[in-house]
């Protein structure tokens, strides 16, 4: 047997050919032995993997770290070393059933990665391989050398330690500089769970050995696993317990896994190359109790023996043969071989997680921390996602789910069977449990309740994903009724539950059958706890009522003795204590109250509810009296709500009847004050009553007993029974104070009426009025007693009394008997004076003062009583008394004497010399001084304190309002005049308009044309009076007559209507002006006077108004030279100067009249002023009078350079001014008056030209009529324009002379000439210049001529127009020419061409070409050239917009057979197809499937013959062109049927083609309706599927060529519409 050494010269010799002529002609694969889990291992040990990086460099290599790996396996055989250094050959083939999970030369070429020589040292073998290619050889990386020195065995076992023995395996990796750092931290991150899935491996660990250690940078790590024993096995499965515990730098950690492994058969569609030989899958999956191992990394979720690098967010971990990447990091998912392990998972997962719940002998309460092992969180893995789906759907048909139930056994539901309870309601089933009610039916109401050990928030994320819902809101009612959870349960349990359905009424009991449960207690009327629904209490009208209060038993009590008449019912006062100690009470009793509505009361509410029943009970009314009396007594009652029930509550009267409503109450009549005073009971019409003898009676309700006394003392204080002075008064009329009263009842009113003021209750006005009235008072009259009312009675001091009856010698004053009454009398002076006895001097004063005009009323007051009102009044006033109160009295009264009658002293006027120039004017109602004599002048003091004017004392007003009619107020004498002025003056505007309109129509003012009313004067004012100056008859007030003080009162003339001002003036001014000038009254003195006025006036800054300059203007009253209207307006004349002597001779013009005889010179002194009126005196201004008065011209040869260059101008200006000429000028301008060199001929302006001296090359001033420029000067040719201008009638025409033959020809326009027609199409039409002209002439044409190069549009549109209306064919090739002329046009000229053209060009299949109407000819439907372009924007139709398209019905007697669809081809692949499609479109997926769900419900119809279809063209003449096609297919998508033709695949190709061409079409058409866009691409590729009769693998195929994709909900559609077979 050959040494180790010699084995791999063999090795070197053989396999690499090294020391051979073939070696460089080797070709070999390399497989790679690293992972110890595929070694072998000596019985007894326990197989462990170490690694130890140190910074020694024991091989010798220079490298900076190397690191060594110990393995105690068995070591490497002959075998593991010929096939690691060997192509195509491992020791794992075939051993992947075994468990060895290396890849063939994966692992073992990832070292070259990190190191550029590895070493190994096993059994004897000392080899290192190379990456760089072998000298001889030159292959690289396989080639095995053998290792004399560096390492040594000593060196390593230094590093591994002497203590222990070496490892068999030893594998060195001396580190490439730039891997030293990637290593560190690769094997600091050493994942604790790394021994998790390997069967073989124990124990591993990780660290770094430098001299000093100090300067390790590795975390060391130390992994041990210990298995435990396998709770279940059977055929295909397994389960059992790791133990995992890690150790390392500053940490100690351990979890416990729960392992289900299980077997899968590989099948047949997921096998690979890779793995031929592997018939089972083996799938571990992973559950950690607890936290999971790690080193503050992210934990991986999928293993492949080892860990990969994926994160998937599960809480259990998948362990398999899955197909890694290269570098080991992720699984390949697109794999089908990993495909079919993920589809194993959620079956492996299922009977895992059934396995961990239905454990025999584990408490239910320990299942719920098994279900956080749901995979409830998605990953970030879309794969994962679908086995996350695949999990979730069949769990939620397992049984899986604990109920709740109170036998041992334990039972599981599905998750949709089981329902969840609010935690609540669990405490609350928890406790009444704990107090002996039975809870067995919990699942007795149409669903499984969950377990309360699962019944948790903490598992909310679990019991959603599996679909656990709660139950309904119905449950909790059928719950509560049919378990004894009201009555069964303690206080404090009951109001748990009340505030459960408190806090879950409205969003969830509220509309349930809980309002119809019995839940509220109360007590009935036999006192025991009764329940009633809530429906029963909150629906509206619910009789009953529930109440809660603070006096329960009180109320219980008393509710009885009423018979509970009011429905009111109380809660038991155990419940009510419960409440009010329980720690939610405010939430409890606001549900209560708002939607349960118990009510709280007091006892004021329940005796405010209790009234309203009474009804007209008689024992109950005066029980509740007897309940508020013993209310009261305790308190329970305030005593103002005592008060306000005994207000409203019924009373008995003394006739034993009920009585609801009253006024008030009466003390019994016995003994009572008010029969004393007025005998009888007036208040009964007022709804008084008496109270009846019930009150009085002793009684015991309730318990309670009451003295009768007692009791209705209690009444008299609160239901008000009262007396006199107590009592309010009635209101109706005392029949006792119509007569004396005795003194003792004059005292009683008195009081009453004392009483009434203290407690501010008003007497009625019957009662007031008949005390005021009632003659009981007593008084006395000059000494004699007598009995008055108190309203005409006086209390007075005896002095003040006896004065005014002295001075009073008319009127005796009635005053109260102070003896009779007794000095009491003064404390009731209040109580007097308020039924009206008066107590003031000013009183007294006007009780004389009225009986005076009583009497004055009654009859006339004579001379003397007049002369002694006089004297009283004297008297107080001398007696130093106040007056205002008699003279208030008096002054009103009509008793004294005037010229107008008897009048109130107020407004008459006492007569003096200052009222007679007043009296002129003003009906003045003086003082009767004839009647009264010359006595009434002493009383002149007198008069004037009662309201008589004495003295005029500026009293206008009293002018203006006693003014005289108009007929009286005409030719006013100078005082006058100013006595009306001061009334102006000195009044307001409101009391001045009488006076002015009653002077305004009234000739009062003296003017210079006499009399005159105030609307007709002017007032002359210094700076404008010239205006006035200008006629003589214009009415000037007189200042002589009036003095000059007149000019004074200006603003008071302005009020009385006289003209002041200077805008009124005017106005006036212009209105006698336009009447002077309309009669033709105006001279030119007037004139004259008038326009100096004028010019002074606009120098001083006075502004005219707009009415004045209108009539100025617009009137005519200028004298003109005009022969025809010499009268004018201003604005119809001219002021003649130097520009207009030029005009003049050639027009008849408006000139003013300068001439002596008429204003002469002077008038020119006016030019700007006439000019502002408007008068024309510049020549720009009035070309309009030169068109419109321009003469003939009778003789040409006497117009003058100066006069053709004027009038020339004068048509410039017209041009500019846009002003429009007359007919007539048009025509006189056309005549023969223009000199040309010809000096004997004058040509009008349309036979003649203006000369162009560019013209000197070809012609001469004298070959045609060009104008005499030697004439007229060079001006002449600035009116160039002017010849051309307004309306082509003055015009110089341009010419074009067309020659015909060697002699003739004819002069032509230029607008009808073109220089070019190359193709000839327009020689009908226009003159072609280039056939007679030599080319070098041709721009002259276009500048002097403007004439065009070649034809124009409307040329177009004319010929073709032409064209339209022959009715003859075109010939092709001028057809041709012209659409030549047009294919270049832009937009806007084939937008023109568009508009202009009816008919367009068709082939009549001849040598001709039709023109037919646009809407009966057809274009191509897809454009192909520009003029395809142009057809469409002339409006031709495309093919596909002008025929109709009719599918006719079969024919009758045609046999129908009905098939399935998909021996039609309507099937899976073809909807699978059309799906693709459409995705690529960017459409929705639910757009997508409702887009072919047509095609899913199709009745499909054979028939042995085709379908016929008719095609219609409507022509413009209303004729139909028909055309008919048969067809093989047709599709009514209304009735969903597919009718077709029977295939005889026995025709040919083309029949088979031609048919999938239809069918394509039809599908396409019918899905694609409304994208018809995209209908013949879809058909296409329709058609192609069909020709391979939709093949599965071909439509796949097709699908990926036009990279078309199916999507997931593709696929769920598919399978859900059109499962497979």
């Amino acid at each position: 047997m050959a040494t180790p050494k010699e084995h791999i010269e063999d090795i070197r010799r053989n396999n690499f050919w090294i020391g051979r002529e073939e070696q460089n002609r080797v070709v070999f694969k390399m497989l790679h032995k690293t992972n110890a889990e595929d070694n072998e291992y000596p019985e007894g040990v326990d197989p462990s993997l170490e690694f130890v990086l140190t910074s020694r460099d024991i091989t010798g290599t220079g490298a900076p770290a190397t690191l060594l790996v110990f393995n105690n396996e068995k070591g490497f055989s002959a075998e593991n070393m010929e096939s690691i250094c060997s192509a195509g050959l491992s020791t794992k083939e075939g051993n992947r059933k075994r468990g060895q999970i290396g890849e063939k030369g994966i692992g073992f070429k990832s070292v070259f990665l990190i190191t550029a020589r590895p070493y190994i040292f096993s059994n004897g073998y000392q080899i290192r391989f190379t990456e760089e290619p072998c000298p001889h050889c030159n292959i690289a990386y396989m080639v095995p050398e053998w290792v004399e020195e560096k390492p040594t065995l000593s060196d390593i076992k230094q590093i591994y330690g002497s203590a222990s023995a070496l490892p068999t395996t030893v594998i060195i990796l001396p580190l490439k500089p730039d891997k030293v750092k990637p290593v560190k931290e690769q094997l600091s991150s050493v994942h604790p769970e790394l021994l998790l899935f390997l069967t073989k491996i124990k124990q591993l660990s990780v660290r770094e050995h430098n001299e000093n250690p100090k300067h390790n940078t590795v975390s060391a790590i130390a992994i041990n696993s210990e298995t435990d024993f396998v709770t279940r096995k059977n055929i295909d499965a397994e389960s059992y317990t790791l133990h995992l515990s890690a150790s390392g730098n500053k940490f100690e950690k351990e979890c416990r896994y729960y392992m289900w492994r299980q077997k899968f058969p590989v099948k047949e569609e997921n096998r690979v190359e890779r793995r031929m030989d592997i018939e089972e899958w083996v799938i571990t999956l992973a559950f950690p109790y607890g936290e999971r191992l790690n080193r503050g990394t992210t934990s991986p979720g999928v293993y492949a023996f080892l860990p990969t690098e994926m994160v998937t967010n599960f809480p259990f971990i998948i362990q398999a043969d899955f197909l890694l990447a290269s570098s080991r990091e992720a699984i390949l998912f697109h794999n089908k071989w990993n495909e079919g392990i993920l589809d194993c998972v959620p079956s492996a997962f299922v009977k895992a997680i059934e396995s961990l719940i239905k454990t025999e002998g584990a408490p239910v309460s320990s299942l719920p921390p098994m279900f956080n092992f749901l995979p409830v969180k998605r990953s970030s893995y879309q794969e994962l996602n679908a086995v996350r789906e695949s999990i979730k759907a069949k769990l939620v048909e397992e049984n899986i789910v604990p109920s709740e139930s109170n036998l041992e056994q334990k039972y599981f539901y599905k998750p949709r069977e089981v329902g969840r309870l609010m935690p609540a309601f669990w405490k609350i089933l928890d406790k009444a449990r704990g107090q002996g009610v039975s809870l067995s039916n919990l699942s007795s109401h149409g669903i499984y309740i969950l377990n309360s050990a699962f019944d948790k928030e903490e598992y909310n994320e679990v019991l959603d994903f599996l679909g656990v819902g709660s139950v309904n809101n119905q449950w909790y009612a059928k719950c509560i009724q049919s378990s004894n959870l009201v009555l069964g349960v303690s206080e404090d349990v009951y109001l748990e539950l009340l505030i459960f359905l408190a806090d879950n009424w409205s969003s969830k009991f509220s509309s349930t059958n809980s309002r119809n449960i019995s839940l509220i207690k109360y007590v009935d009327l036999d006192g025991n706890v009764t329940l009633c629904s809530i429906s029963s209490l909150a629906e509206f009208g619910s009789q009953r009522v529930v109440c809660l209060s603070q006096h329960l038993s009180w109320l219980i009590d008393w509710n009885k003795e009423f018979r509970f008449v009011a429905n009111r019912f109380f809660m038991p006062e155990k419940t009510f204590n419960a409440i009010r100690s329980y720690y939610r009470k405010e939430d409890l009793l606001t549900w209560l109250r708002d939607c349960v509505k118990v009510v709280a009361v007091s006892t004021y509410n329940y005796a405010a509810v209790l009234v309203d029943y009474l009804n007209s009970d008689r024992k109950l009314v005066v029980a509740y009296a007897h309940f508020l009396y013993h209310s009261s007594l305790k308190n329970y009652i305030s005593q103002g709500d005592v008060r306000y029930l005994c207000g409203i509550m019924p009373l008995v009267d003394n006739y034993g009847n009920v009585s609801t409503k009253r006024s008030g109450v009466l003390v019994p009549a016995n003994g009572s004050n008010w029969v004393n005073l007025i005998g009888s009971n007036p208040w009964r019409q007022q709804n008084y009553i008496e109270l009846g003898e019930d009150y009085s009676r002793p009684c015991c309700y309730a318990g309670q007993s009451t003295n009768g006394k007692q009791f209705l003392e209690f009444l008299k204080s609160n239901v008000g029974a009262s007396d006199i002075p107590n009592i309010s008064p009635p209101n109706a009329g005392i029949p006792a104070v119509n007569s004396p009263l005795t003194k003792q009842n004059a005292f009683l009113l008195l009081d009453w009426i004392t009483n009434l003021k203290n407690t501010g209750i008003r007497i009625p006005q019957k009662l007031l009025t008949c005390i005021k009235e009632g003659g009981w008072l007593r008084v006395t009259m000059n000494g004699s007693p007598s009995y008055k009312p108190p309203s005409e009675s006086f209390f007075l001091t005896s002095s003040l009394g006896t004065i005014l009856q002295n001075g009073s010698v008319l009127v005796d004053i009635p005053l109260v008997d102070q003896r009779f009454y007794g000095e009491n009398i003064h404390d009731y002076e209040a109580e007097l004076k308020a039924i009206g006895v008066m107590f003031e001097y000013s009183e007294a004063c006007q009780f004389i003062g009225k009986r005076l005009m009583w009497l004055a009323a009654s009859s006339s007051v004579t001379r003397s009583n007049v002369l002694s009102i006089l004297n009283f009044v004297k008297f107080l006033r001398d007696s130093y008394l106040p007056l205002d109160s008699f003279i208030s009295s008096v002054r009103e009264g009509s008793w004294l004497k005037t010229n107008h009658g008897y009048m109130s002293p107020v407004g008459s006027v006492l007569f003096d010399q200052e009222w007679k120039v007043a009296s002129q004017i003003s009906n003045i109602p003086f003082v009767d001084q004839a009647y009264y004599g010359e006595e009434i002048y002493c009383f002149k003091k007198e008069l004037q304190q009662l309201g008589v004017i004495v003295g005029f004392n500026k009293h206008y007003a009293l002018v203006i309002q006693r003014l005289k009619s108009p007929p009286y107020l005409t030719s006013l004498a100078d005082e006058v005049v100013l006595l009306v002025l001061q009334c102006i003056r000195n009044s307001d505007s409101s009391f001045y308009n009488k006076l002015v309109q009653a002077l305004q129509s009234t000739k009062c003012l003296k003017t210079t044309a006499g009399y005159k009313s105030p609307r007709e004067c002017f007032l002359l004012d210094p700076e404008w009076g010239c205006l006035l100056q200008v006629f003589s008859d214009i009415p000037i007030l007189d200042l002589k007559f009036h003095g000059s003080s007149t000019s004074s009162w200006v603003n008071e003339l302005r009020k009385l209507g006289v003209l002041v001002d200077f805008e009124v003036a005017v106005k006036a001014f212009a209105s006698i002006f336009q009447q002077k000038a309309r009669s033709a009254s105006i001279s030119k003195n007037n004139v004259l006077s008038f326009l100096s006025c004028y010019k002074k006036l606009k120098g001083m800054s006075h502004k005219f108004p707009p009415e004045f300059m209108t009539c100025i203007r617009d009137e005519k009253w200028m004298r003109t030279q005009y022969c025809v209207d010499p009268v004018r307006s201003p604005r119809e004349c001219i002021l003649s100067g130097p520009e207009w002597e030029s005009i003049s001779p050639i027009a008849m013009l408006p000139f003013i009249d300068d001439r002596d005889s008429c204003y002469g010179e002077a008038i020119h002194e006016y030019r700007k002023e006439l000019k502002s009126m408007g008068v024309i005196v510049q020549l720009e201004n009035g070309v309009q009078f030169v068109a419109n008065g321009l003469l003939n011209f009778v003789n040409p040869s006497s117009l003058t350079r100066a006069n053709v260059l004027a009038l020339l101008k004068c048509i410039r200006i017209s041009k500019e001014k846009n002003h429009h000429l007359p007919e007539s000028f048009y025509k006189k301008v056309s005549q023969k008056w223009l000199k040309t060199y010809n000096a004997a001929d004058y040509y009008s302006p349309d036979r003649c030209c203006l000369f162009n001296s560019k013209w000197e090359v070809y012609l001469n001033r004298r070959d045609g009529p060009f104008i005499d420029e030697e004439f007229y000067g060079s001006e002449i040719k600035s009116y160039c324009e002017e010849f051309k201008g307004n309306r082509s009638k003055v015009k110089l025409q341009k010419r074009i002379w067309i020659p015909e033959g060697s002699k003739n020809g004819e002069w032509v326009n230029p607008e009808e000439c073109v220089l070019h027609d190359k193709d000839g199409l327009f020689s009908s039409q226009l003159n072609v210049l280039d056939k007679h002209y030599e080319w070098n002439l041709l721009s002259f044409f276009t500048s002097a001529f403007s004439v065009k190069s070649y034809p124009s549009v409307d040329d177009y549109c004319k010929l073709w127009k032409g064209w339209e209306g022959s009715g003859h064919q075109l010939s092709k090739d001028g057809c041709c020419a012209f659409w030549r002329g047009v294919v270049n046009w832009s937009a806007n000229k084939q937008k023109l061409l568009a508009d202009c053209l009816l008919k367009v060009p068709v082939d009549s299949g001849s040598d001709g070409i039709l023109l037919l109407n646009k809407q009966d000819s057809s274009s191509p439907s897809l454009p192909r050239t520009k003029l395809l372009e142009i057809y469409r924007n002339l409006g031709v139709r495309t093919i596909s917009e002008s025929v109709q398209k009719e599918e006719l019905s079969l024919e009758d007697g045609v046999g129908l057979k009905q098939v399935n669809p998909s021996d039609v081809s309507i099937g899976r692949e073809l909807v699978k197809l059309i799906i693709g499609f459409l995705a690529d479109l960017k459409l929705e997926a639910e757009k997508r499937h409702e887009a072919v769900k047509c095609l899913l419900n199709l009745t499909a119809l054979k028939t042995p013959q085709p379908i016929t279809v008719r095609y219609s063209l409507s022509l413009s003449s209303g004729e139909i062109v028909d055309a008919r096609e048969s067809r093989m297919i047709r599709w009514d998508k209304e009735t969903s049927e597919f009718f077709t033709q029977e295939v005889d695949r026995s025709c040919g190709h083309k029949f088979r083609i031609e048919y999938a061409t239809y069918f394509s079409e039809v599908i396409s058409e019918g899905v694609l309706w409304d994208r018809e866009e995209h209908i013949s691409a879809l058909s296409e590729l329709i058609k192609c599927a069909f020709l391979v009769e939709f093949d599965e693998e071909a439509v796949g195929f097709l699908l990926k060529s036009k990279n078309l994709q199916i999507y997931e909900e593709d696929e769920k559609f598919l399978a859900a519409e059109l499962p497979s077979e």
